[in-house]
Parts: C-alpha cells; structure tokens; sequence
C-alpha cells in the first residue's frame, strides 16, 4: 500500500546529505552502465561471428588434397594427391544417411571472362546444384545450376552480384553469353551471398561442363559436404568430427596416404570450428558480467554503508517507534524500502544511460567481428532483477541492526 509519510520521510532523510547519496547512487549507476556496456559489446562480437559464418553453411565438411609430406609403403613423400569422381560418389554412398548436401568442385583461377567490351578475372568454379546451400547462395535473378545442367553438360553460367556489376553495369544478364577462357557461356542466374561482397565475385557452372571444356577428366579440386543437424548442437558437432575423421581415413586408405600424414588430406569441420567460437563467445560473456557484477556490487557495498550511517544517526528516532509500539518488521521494512529506492533509482538511470548509448552508437560498430552492439530485452529484465535484489541485500543488514535495537538504549543514544 502506497504510504505517502514514508516516501516523505525517505526524501528528508537523503536529502539530508545530498552529496554522500549522490556519490552513492553514481557508484551504481556505473555499475549498471557498465554492466550493459559490456552486454552490449558481447552481443555485437557473436552478432560478428553469426555474421561470418552465413558466408557458407556452418555444418560444412570440405575436403582438399596436397602433396604428401611422408612415405608410406614404399611411396615416396611429395606426390600429389589427385582427387576423382569415384572418390566423391564412394564418401556420398556411404554416408548418404548422414548427409545433408553434397558437391564436387573443380576450380579455375584467374579465369578471364568477356562480355561485349567487358572483360574481368574472376574465380571459375564448376559445381553441382547442391552447393547453393552450402556456400548459402541466394538466387536474385534467374535460377542456379540444377541436374539437367549437369546430366546433359549444358553450357550455363551462374554469376555472383559483383560479377554482374563489372561486365554487364545495368543491362540484365540473364540469357546472355559470356565467355569464359575462349568457351561460351549462357548466363541462367545472379546469385547474391550473405557473406557479402568478397563471395559473389565467383562463376559458378556444372561440374561436368567444366570437366570436359577445360580438359578436366574425371578430376575434381575439392568435395564439400554438410552434416544431418539434430536437435542437440553437442551430438552433431560429434557426428560431424566422426564423419570428418571416417571421410579423411577412407581417403587415405584410397590414395595410399601415411595415417600420420596431416597435409596430403586436409578434412575441415567448420561445426567444431562454430563450437569452438560460441564456446570463447560464452567465456568472453561470463568475463563481462563477472566485471559487470563486480563493479555493481562495488556500488551495493556503497548503499550498505550509507544505510548503516542513516541507521546510526536515527537510532533515537527507531527507539521512539519502536517504544511506541513498532513492529520489528515494519522497522526492516522502512529501511529496505530507502535502500531499494536508492538502488533503483540510480541503476535505472545507469541502465537508460547504458542502451541510450548503444542505441546511439550501436549501429555506427560495424567490423570484421563486432556488429550491432545491444542488449535484448531478457538481458535488461535480468539487470532489473538484479538491481531490486543488490538493493534488498544492501538494506538488509541495516535493517536487521535496526529491528534489534532496544528502545531503553536509543533513548540514551547522544
């Protein structure tokens, strides 16, 4: 029930000693801005990390082959590891259950492409439909490579954003012919990438085209693939470190590669990778309200003592009401009541100060790992939490003292 006397007496009471409440309530408002500050800041460093992963699917195993460093039945070290189709339709055979998406790739660096009077060099990549999803490729226009392309070995072309920027300006590219390294090509789509500029400077076109234009053989560059997820994050980074492992031991068995060998097959896990980051995001979060909550309670301990020097120098007046019949816990409940006000007040306005900031300067953050600091609704629902309770704990103790005084002894207090 609200009681006007009492909220009376709290402002007479603190505004007795303007500069020692005032002093106190800053030291919890930094805390709080703090604390925020630092939430923020934690929020925009895994906002940068999300951000860098959408350039390809975070459940992604890749394939790629060098030369051997170490001879192994009677081998000797430096061949080079050439991967095949067969090698790429043996892994999807075998662990077809496991998989989710799946694509050969065979590359052309520096490939020159020409179009009218256009001419730029970009990365030429032929792959199957399925590496859309992996390399999370939006389609803007068009359509990307299916298994038509690939069956029949059409001679269709799938341009990034930048691609299309370069040679083809403001004209639609869709349906016209580029050429690429003296071989034509029919544009069918403009993919654009989260990822952002840096991934759409690729041509990607079907594997089988780019086997046969460019004297590819049966040879592939690359195979990437992407892991079943399940509801448990934990059980599919273990299911994608097994497959990784069983993909890199079946490879090594097929080409003859030492066991000990970690260059000739190099077989990444970006799901142990994703593990690994979230996990260091989580440290650097505990790290952040560990100090957050430090430089709080650093402001709660200020409440404390400044509610026990408002106890001690109303000690008569406790004696008097407690003579006249106060209870214990209407006492404990007048100083608790200063002491979460003091705390309140002051947190809020720490609180208001700190997402006032990041609203302000939040969107200006924008690098490589940090983007968009803010804190989310929840996170600021917790601070309140936590300021209602720092306040309850801060006038607890005086509160206590306060109760136990025996009026006889106030009485005489000078």
């Amino acid at each position: 029930m609200f009681n006007i006397e009492r909220w009376q007496e709290i402002f007479e009471t603190l505004s007795k000693n303007k500069l020692r409440t005032f002093l106190t309530g800053l030291s919890v408002a930094s805390g709080i801005f703090i604390l925020v500050i630092l939430l923020g800041f934690s929020s925009g460093i895994e906002n940068g990390v999300t951000s860098e992963f959408q350039s390809d699917a975070t459940n992604e195993i890749s394939v790629r082959t060098r030369r051997t460093t170490k001879g192994y039945k009677g081998l000797n070290p430096g061949r080079r590891i050439q991967l095949k189709d067969a090698d790429f339709n043996d892994i999807s055979n075998k662990y077809d259950d496991a998989l989710e998406y799946r694509s050969a790739g065979y590359s052309i660096w520096g490939g020159q492409i020409t179009y009218k009077n256009n001419v730029g060099s970009f990365r030429v990549q032929g792959v199957m439909p399925d590496y859309q999803f992996i390399e999370n490729a939006d389609i803007g226009l068009g359509r990307y490579i299916n298994y038509s392309d690939i069956d029949e070995g059409k001679k269709v072309a799938v341009i990034g954003t930048k691609v299309r920027l370069d040679l083809f300006k403001d004209e639609n590219p869709i349906g016209e012919e580029i050429v690429i390294s003296g071989v034509n090509f029919k544009v069918v789509g403009v993919y654009y990438d989260p990822g952002g500029e840096r991934e759409e400077g690729n041509v990607y076109l079907p594997l089988t085209t780019v086997q046969r234009a460019f004297n590819g053989g049966d040879r592939i560059r690359d195979m990437a693939f992407t892991v079943q997820m399940s509801k448990n994050f934990d059980e599919a980074v273990e299911l994608s470190k097994a497959l990784s492992l069983g993909i890199e031991n079946d490879l090594k068995q097929t080409h003859i590669v030492a066991p000990n060998d970690i260059a000739a097959i190099s077989v990444n896990n970006t799901l142990e990778e994703a593990k690994k980051i979230y996990s260091l995001i989580d440290t650097i979060k505990a790290v952040f309200w560990f100090i957050g909550i430090g430089t709080i309670i650093a402001g709660v301990v200020g409440v404390g003592n400044i509610m026990i020097i408002i106890v001690k120098e109303r000690t008569k007046e406790i004696g008097i009401r407690k003579a006249l019949g106060a209870e214990p816990v209407s006492i404990i409940a007048m100083i608790l009541q200063e002491a979460i006000f003091v705390t309140m007040f002051a947190g809020l306005f720490g609180l208001i100060a700190g997402l006032a900031l990041l609203e302000l300067v939040g969107p200006q953050v924008d690098s490589a790992f940090i983007k968009y600091p803010q804190v989310d609704f929840a996170t600021a629902l917790t601070t309140v939490f936590i300021l209602v309770t720092a306040g309850a704990l801060a006038g607890f103790i005086p509160a206590y003292r306060a109760a136990k005084i025996k009026p006889i002894i106030a009485l005489r207090d000078e």
